[in-house]
């Protein structure tokens, strides 16, 4: 019988959902659903010290706007910490770890004495086969791991291929700190087996650990997990992924006004891909995900690419009331004001046409801002410039014009502007561009016919008055 395939991400709680992060629980969640098979949260807390207020709430919100539901309960690693407590003891009893006595000075001496032979700075394992009855008084002991000092550990590793550490690299770890606490590498191992994890998904900044992961498994006795270690994110430039390139939080990618469908799209081909596909839903994703897609060089982060992404994912949304409700706070905000409720019905007849040019949801909002603004509009520099004193005074004629038209529909307005234009020997754009100037505030826009019945006869006439001489 096939395992349950079952998957975590395990984040350290100590600031917002990182975009790197998101990518980790977005594989690991994928992964999942593609088996059948569970995916879980677990919160690594075991350091008190680097808690961070706030933070689980953070990664809690970032996920569920991403989408990405956990099955279960929340683990709390420092809820558990007695049973990675127990289990340093039976490895403790089995002769598979030992008391360290060692001082913090003699640990300092030992790492530079390594240094001045260019030797490893691990810990040289001076307590590994000594008696405590040795030991000095008012020292409180660690407990190390007795890892194997000869061969070689092998990782099959489903991304970078087979991973080999020669034994005599890797020091003795230390399990139990002297305070009696839990160390990281002690407590994964035992929440991963505990939580039945099949498959250990993660970044390859992790890599260094799995070797000594694996090792402690098997003094336990325990099944090592099948892992993939996911290349990390690089900026444009092949550095380091930073906050300059983009290393931010989820919250502050939904407060850019992206949405999540397109975020989940990026990070997914952010080192993952099928074939040349580039747009792929979630079910998509589901269907095809596999740990053999997943490259081996590190991504780069791209905000033009994620920009495009986002324009097509809300170019993509049919209703427009899903739109309206996504920009109307933004709007009411800049306002200061909620809408009416006939402004909102406009907003949502309006929609399609500002859709196509958006990128994100707070640039949507502000191009829609114009339409609500009171008069004076203000204008954009580029606006300002259209309207020269040749273009106000040829505003005044285009407001008497339209004053007379009988019918205030966007067929007898372009009519009559363009009957205009011809008898004064015009293109259409030298018009119309002062007219969009004078209406919107702004140099882009819909189409100026469409701008004029939104408005209304009444205040498009007077914001082209307000600008003409």
């Amino acid at each position: 019988m096939t395992k349950k395939v079952i998957t975590r991400f395990a984040p350290s709680p100590t600031g917002f959902l990182h975009i790197g992060g998101a990518r980790t629980a977005l594989f690991n969640w994928l992964f999942a659903k593609h088996h059948g098979g569970e995916f879980h949260l677990r919160i690594e807390d075991t350091d008190r010290k680097r808690l961070t207020d706030g933070a689980v709430e953070a990664i809690h919100d970032g996920m569920s706007w991403l989408g990405l539901t956990h099955d279960g309960d929340v683990v709390s690693q420092y809820d558990r910490r007695e049973r990675h407590i127990d289990i340093a003891h039976e490895l403790l009893a089995k002769g598979a770890a030992y008391h360290c006595y060692c001082s913090p000075e003699e640990l300092k001496a030992m790492r530079k004495t390594a240094r001045a032979e260019g030797r490893p700075l691990g810990y040289d394992g001076r307590w590994r086969d000594r008696d405590p009855s040795e030991a000095p008084e008012g020292i409180k002991p660690v407990i190390r791991f007795k890892s194997p000092n000869e061969g070689q550990t092998t990782i099959e590793d489903k991304v970078q291929g087979d991973v080999t550490v020669a034994n005599s690299q890797l020091d003795d770890m230390i399990l139990l700190r002297a305070d009696g606490s839990p160390t990281y590498m002690l407590s994964v191992v035992v929440d991963d087996h505990d939580m039945g994890v099949t498959h250990v998904i993660r970044g390859d900044d992790h890599l260094t650990n799995a070797a000594r992961q694996a090792q402690l498994i098997q003094a336990i006795g325990w099944d090592l997990p099948v892992y993939a270690h996911i290349p990390l994110i690089h900026g444009p430039d092949g550095a380091k992924l930073s906050k300059r390139h983009g290393a931010l939080g989820v919250d502050a990618y939904r407060d850019m006004g992206y949405l999540p469908s397109a975020v989940k799209n990026y990070l997914l081909r952010l080192g993952w891909a099928h074939g040349d596909d580039e747009m792929i839903s979630e079910a998509q994703a589901i269907e095809w995900f596999g740990l053999e897609g997943i490259g081996k060089s590190p991504s780069r982060f791209d905000f033009t690419k994620l920009e495009n992404l986002n324009g097509y994912y809300i170019r993509e949304i049919e209703s427009n009331e899903t739109l309206v409700e996504a920009c109307q706070p933004l709007i009411e905000k800049s306002l200061g004001r909620p809408l009416k409720a006939e402004e909102t019905a406009l907003l949502i007849d309006a929609m399609d046409e500002f859709k196509p040019r958006a990128k994100n949801i707070n640039d949507l909002a502000e191009s829609i801002l114009f339409l609500f603004a009171a008069r004076p509009l203000s204008f954009i520099p580029k606006a300002e410039k259209i309207l020269s004193d040749e273009a106000r005074e040829r505003l005044s004629s285009v407001a008497d014009i339209l004053e007379k038209s009988p019918s205030w529909d966007a067929k007898s307005l372009e009519d009559s502007i363009k009957t205009y234009a011809e008898t004064q020997n015009l293109k259409l754009g030298a018009i119309a561009q002062p007219l969009r100037a004078s209406l919107t505030g702004s140099n882009v826009s819909p189409g100026i016919f469409d701008i004029l019945v939104w408005l209304g006869r009444q205040e498009s006439l007077a914001r082209i008055r307000d600008c003409s001489n």
